[in-house]
């Protein structure tokens, strides 16, 4: 049977490998150490450099291509929209904005004859003795006879 015992030294200056704190200590202070050294702020740009040496030449120059081939396309296909939006909007402006305001504005003109028109009839209408609801003024006076509903 194999007996443990914990020996602590008071004398640990004595001996040549000896350190001034205790050997618990010196574990927990290397945890630490490697903690501090992983709580560096590092950005993703910084480790995706540092994997460069992982990823084959062949790859990365493989994905380098393809990457800056598909950013040629979207900015050649936005500047094409941008072209195409502008041209939309400027001949809107140009075209569509006084032509609206042409239509508006004989509209209104085409009301105020309408009224205009209204209001000669009218005074036509009273002029000549007709009542303004346009029955003769003989049938106005005349009370009709009730009829009993089914007659």
């Amino acid at each position: 049977m194999v007996k443990v015992e914990i020996v602590d030294d008071k004398d640990e200056g004595n001996y040549p490998y000896a350190s001034s704190s205790s050997s618990r200590t010196n574990s927990t202070d290397s945890l630490s150490s490697v903690e501090s050294d992983l709580s560096v702020d590092e950005t993703f740009a910084e480790r995706l450099a540092a994997l460069v040496d992982i990823v084959p030449p062949t790859t990365r120059h493989s994905i380098r291509s393809k990457i800056s081939k598909t950013a040629s396309v979207v900015k050649k296909t936005g500047k094409v929209f941008g072209n195409l939006v502008w041209v939309v909007t400027t001949s809107a402006l140009l075209v569509a904005l006084p032509l609206a305001l042409a239509l508006e504005d004989e509209a209104k003109i085409v009301a105020q004859e309408k009224e205009m028109l209204e209001q000669q009839q009218g005074a036509q209408l009273l002029a000549n003795g007709a009542s303004p609801y346009g029955l003769p003024p003989s049938e106005q006076q005349q009370p009709k006879a009730l009829v009993p509903p089914g007659f």
